[in-house]
């Protein structure tokens, strides 16, 4: 079983789960993903597509419940 499950074909590129290509039957390895790096040099282009930086953003992010109205519906689900 492979490391990670999506393969790539190292001959034609083809994506799948299986360690051998089901397109040419050549061998496939770990597609691994992009990394990271502190040093995005695209992170305010991401941050400008997404609209991170407007003043209404933080209203769209959703919020959990206060602790008390959490704990609340907790004991009523309990009786």
């Amino acid at each position: 079983m492979a490391r990670q499950r999506m393969q790539q074909c190292l001959t034609c590129k083809a994506f799948s789960l299986k360690t051998t290509c089901p397109q040419c039957g050549e061998t496939a390895q770990a597609a691994a993903p992009l990394k990271w790096s502190p040093e995005d040099h695209r992170a305010a282009l991401r941050r400008k597509m997404n609209g991170v930086e407007s003043e209404a953003w933080p209203s769209t992010i959703p919020t959990l419940p206060s602790l008390a109205k959490m704990e609340s519906e907790h004991v009523e689900e309990e009786e």
